[in-house]
């Protein structure tokens, strides 16, 4: 099985300037591994949680890609579903899968830095839920949030001078949300002044999300 890293994750977004690719580091990698191997899953079902933003239904539809959409169904915003349905689903699988695919890649979202998260009220579900894989994205490294700072700005079209990243990761909250906030604030900030995103547009996009103080560090 190739590593994690040398994985090629192109996929479409919704965003000002073409493609982005999935972001893989120490935060994901465990998840993108597992995501190979739907035939390794207890039940042949797998439960994937992270934050929001973390790129939970971007991996989600390069798995069902990569293993062909008869093979691996996903239900995204899991947490929506009526889950009495959720429940129906997840026995289709067991009874040698369901016209929706042989196994089931779950998708819900997850906050673990504030200890909340999905929480479900039918108690047969959650049992089969909890025995199902858990895979949970984290938060992002330092190296990682500087690879997702540069995957959100080619996102967006948005050209970011040499050093903008060693610059900005040190100065901003290390969350896949907060990344992306930055990045959209940059590229928003550019735009208005009608200038290129130098240090004095990162300084302003920083100002306008965590105040004046940025001598603190996160």
């Amino acid at each position: 099985m190739a590593e994690p890293s040398q994985i090629a994750l192109p996929l479409a977004v919704h965003a000002r300037g073409g493609a982005q690719r999935i972001v893989v580091g120490e935060a994901n990698a465990a998840v993108i591994e597992a995501l190979q191997a739907p035939e390794r899953w207890p039940f042949h079902v797998a439960i994937l949680t992270g934050p929001p933003q973390s790129g939970k239904s971007l991996l989600a539809r390069w798995a069902q890609g990569l293993h062909g959409a008869d093979r691996l169904a996903v239900i995204d915003d899991a947490e929506t579903m009526d889950e009495t349905a959720l429940f129906h689903r997840w026995n289709a699988v067991q009874q040698g899968g369901s016209e929706e695919g042989k196994a089931l890649l779950i998708v819900a979202n997850a906050e673990a830095a504030e200890g909340s998260g999905w929480r479900i009220a039918l108690p047969d579900l959650a049992s089969r839920i909890g025995g199902s894989l858990q895979l949970a994205i984290g938060p992002p490294d330092d190296a990682m949030a500087a690879d997702l700072i540069l995957a959100h700005a080619e996102a967006r079209g948005l050209s970011l001078p040499d050093g903008a990243a060693d610059y900005l990761v040190p100065r901003t909250e290390r969350s896949h949300a907060a990344i992306a906030a930055l990045v959209a604030a940059i590229d928003r900030i550019s735009l208005e002044r009608q200038t290129p995103a130098t240090m004095s547009v990162w300084r302003a996009a920083l100002e306008a999300l965590h105040g004046p103080e940025q001598q603190r560090l996160f």
